[in-house]
C-alpha cells in the first residue's frame, strides 16, 4: 500500500451509485473516503422541480451532452444521449420512476455469473435497505416494501382522465390492473410510483450524500474529471503470474489544468456509469488492446469486454389526437392554464409541474408465447416531437412502448486519448430480426389498445406513426425512423464467471486481474433489467458497499 495515501477509498462519480456508496463507506469513522465528481453541485432550481427535467436534459450545466453515432437500425439517425453531470448524476435529471425490474432478471444474472447471491430473494433486501415507501405500513405491502430508508418512493400527485381511460382500455385488451410494479413480476397497468418528496424530486444527493457531508472522514470534490486510474505492480490475481494494483487516480480540475494525482490505501471504486466507467478504464490502458493501441495508449491490462455489451431500451412513441378531454397540450398553450399550473404547484406541490415524464405505466407480452412481460409502456397526457420541443397544440396522448429485453448490443469506445473528448457511443438498436419483430408487434398492440371501447368516446386518431404503415417491414422501418432512447444504458463492464473471457468484473464487482479496483454502477449488469434502471443501480451500490467493507475488514 502507498504510504502517502490520505484516503482509504476513492469513489469516482457522485451519481446514483456514488452518492449511496459515499454514505455507506463513510459510516465507519475509521474509513477515509474521497468522492470525485466531474459535474457541479445540484443547486440548479430546475433539478428539484419534477418537470424541470425538460430544462436539465440538453443543458451543459447538468448533462454531458452525448450523442450516439449514426445508427443503421435507426436508418442513419443519431440520438441525444443524456447523462447526468451534477451531484446525483442521472437521478438529478431522469424520469424519477421507481422500478426494480422482474425477478427473472436477477435469476439470469446469478446463472451467468455462477453466484447465487445475485438471485431475486438475495437482492431484494438490498432494495429494501434504503427504501422509504409511502405504503410500507399497509399489511399487503409489508413483505415487499419498507419505510424509514433514505430513498423516498411516493405515489404521483395527480391523475388524468385520458390516462384513466387508457388504463381501462388496456384492461379491456387483457392487461390486469396493478397497484405495485415491484413485487418481482410487474405485469399489469397502473400509475408509476416516483422518487419524490411531497412533489419535489428526491435525487441521490439529497437522499444519501447531504446527510453524510458533515462527516470528517468524507471529502467531496466537484468539478474534478478523473483522467485515469493509477496502476502499479501488485499481487498476482487469478491465474496471472504478476498482477497490477489500483494505487489511486489522476484527475484535472478543469480543461487545460495540470493533472493531479491522489493515492489510495484501499480501493478505487468506479461509479461513473455505463458511458463514463468504460471510458476511464480505456484511458487507463485497461480494455481491448487493439483499441488502446490505435489511440496511442499503452495497454496495461487486456480486457476485451470493456466498453462492449451496451444495451438500452428503445421506445417507439405513438401519438393519438383526442376530442372532448383536456390534455397538457391545450392547458399549457393558454396563459390562464399556465398560471393555474404554476399556482397549483406553488401552493400544493401537485399538478403538471410535479409530473414525471411518464405517469401511467403498463407491462405486457408482445405475444402469448412469452412467459414474462417483454414490453413496457410509458403513457403521457401530452404530445411533442421530442423532449425539449414545444407541446403540440391539439389535445393528444402519447403511448411509448419499448422492448424490455433487446438482443441488440452496442459499445462505448474512446475516440481519442484525450479525456475531454466524448467517447463513441454505438447503440446498434434494432440490429436483430427478433428486435425488429417485437417492434412491429408492439406497435400493433398499441393500436389494439387505442381501439378499445374505453377510449372510443374520445375518438382517438393516430397522428404518429400513421395508419398507412401496416406490414412487418413497414413497421420495423418505422420504428427506426421514430424510435428514441429512454436513457437506460447498461452492461459495458459486465459481470461474469472466471472463465468468461468478455466479463470485466467478477460477481463481487472486482475488475478482473487488478487488485483494489471495483466497479459499482449500471455498467456491471450482464443484461438489462426489465424496466427502468435507476433502482437496480442503487441495489448494485448497496452490494458494492458491502463488498468493499468486507475487504477492508479482512485487510485489517
Amino acid at each position: 500500500m502507498p504510504n502517502d495515501a490520505r484516503h482509504d477509498h476513492v469513489i469516482v462519480g457522485a451519481g446514483t451509485a456514488g452518492c449511496l456508496l459515499a454514505k455507506r463507506l463513510s459510516e465507519d469513522p475509521r474509513c477515509r473516503v474521497l468522492l470525485l465528481e466531474a459535474g457541479g453541485e445540484d443547486t440548479y432550481p430546475w433539478i428539484h422541480i419534477p418537470v424541470g427535467y425538460l430544462y436539465c436534459i440538453g443543458n451543459p450545466r447538468t448533462d454531458w451532452l452525448y450523442f450516439t453515432e449514426p445508427d443503421p437500425g435507426l436508418n442513419g439517425r443519431r440520438l441525444r444521449y443524456p447523462r447526468g453531470k451534477v451531484l446525483g448524476g442521472c437521478s438529478s435529471i431522469n424520469g424519477m420512476i421507481y422500478m426494480r425490474g422482474q425477478s427473472r432478471d436477477y435469476e439470469h444474472w446469478a446463472d451467468v455469473t455462477g453466484d447465487d447471491s445475485w438471485r431475486w430473494p438475495a437482492v431484494l433486501p438490498h432494495f429494501l435497505r434504503h427504501e422509504d415507501h409511502w405504503r410500507a405500513a399497509e399489511p399487503a405491502f409489508a413483505p415487499w416494501h419498507r419505510g424509514g430508508g433514505e430513498w423516498r418512493v411516493e405515489r404521483q400527485r395527480l391523475s388524468w382522465e385520458i390516462l384513466d381511460a387508457f388504463a381501462a382500455a388496456a384492461r379491456e385488451a387483457g392487461l390486469p390492473a396493478t397497484d405495485d410494479f415491484n413485487r418481482g413480476n410487474n405485469e399489469g397497468v397502473g400509475y408509476f410510483e416516483v422518487n419524490q418528496w411531497r412533489g419535489v424530486r428526491w435525487n441521490t444527493s439529497k437522499a444519501f450524500l447531504r446527510p453524510a457531508r458533515h462527516r470528517p472522514n468524507l471529502e467531496v470534490r466537484t468539478g474534478v474529471q478523473v483522467t485515469r486510474v493509477l496502476l502499479e505492480p501488485g499481487p498476482a490475481v487469478g491465474s496471472a503470474a504478476a498482477g497490477l494494483r489500483a494505487a489511486g487516480v489522476a484527475f484535472r480540475g478543469g480543461a487545460g489544468t495540470p493533472e493531479q494525482e491522489v493515492r489510495v490505501a484501499g480501493e478505487v471504486v468506479l461509479a461513473a456509469g455505463a458511458v463514463g466507467t468504460p471510458q476511464i478504464l480505456q484511458l487507463s490502458g485497461i480494455g481491448p488492446p487493439a483499441l488502446l493501441a490505435a489511440h496511442g495508449i499503452a495497454p496495461r491490462h487486456a480486457l476485451p469486454g470493456v466498453g462492449e455489451n451496451l444495451q438500452d431500451h428503445l421506445q417507439i412513441r405513438a401519438v393519438f389526437a383526442v376530442e372532448g378531454v383536456k390534455t397538457l397540450n391545450s392547458i399549457a398553450h393558454s396563459w390562464l392554464g399556465k398560471a393555474g399550473i404554476g399556482l397549483q404547484y406553488l401552493f400544493t406541490r401537485s399538478g403538471p409541474m410535479s409530473m414525471s415524464p411518464s405517469q401511467l405505466g403498463a407491462f405486457t407480452k408482445s405475444s402469448p408465447e412469452r412467459a414474462w412481460p417483454d414490453l413496457e409502456y410509458h403513457v403521457q397526457p401530452l404530445s411533442l416531437d421530442a423532449f425539449g420541443e414545444p407541446l403540440h397544440r391539439e389535445d393528444a396522448f402519447t403511448a411509448s412502448v419499448c422492448n424490455l429485453n433487446p438482443g441488440s448490443r452496442g459499445h462505448v469506445r474512446i475516440r481519442s486519448p484525450r479525456p475531454e473528448d466524448a467517447p463513441r457511443i454505438q447503440t446498434n438498436y434494432l440490429s436483430t430480426p427478433e428486435d425488429r419483430r417485437v417492434a412491429a408487434d408492439s406497435l400493433r398492440l398499441t393500436r389494439r389498445i387505442a381501439a378499445m371501447p374505453a377510449l372510443a368516446r374520445y375518438r382517438p386518431r393516430e397522428l404518429k406513426p400513421g395508419v398507412q404503415f401496416q406490414t412487418d417491414e413497414e413497421l420495423a422501418r418505422l420504428a427506426g425512423d421514430i424510435g428514441t432512447t429512454i436513457f437506460h444504458p447498461v452492461g459495458t463492464c459486465r459481470m461474469g464467471r472466471a472463465d468468461d473471457p468478455d466479463a470485466v468484473v467478477d460477481p463481487a464487482l472486482r475488475v478482473r486481474g487488478i487488485a483494489g479496483l471495483r466497479v459499482a454502477d449500471a455498467s456491471v449488469m450482464p443484461t438489462i433489467t426489465s424496466g427502468n434502471t435507476n433502482a437496480p443501480t442503487l441495489m448494485i451500490a448497496e452490494r458494492a458497499a458491502e463488498f468493499v467493507r468486507a475487504s477492508a475488514a479482512a485487510a485489517r
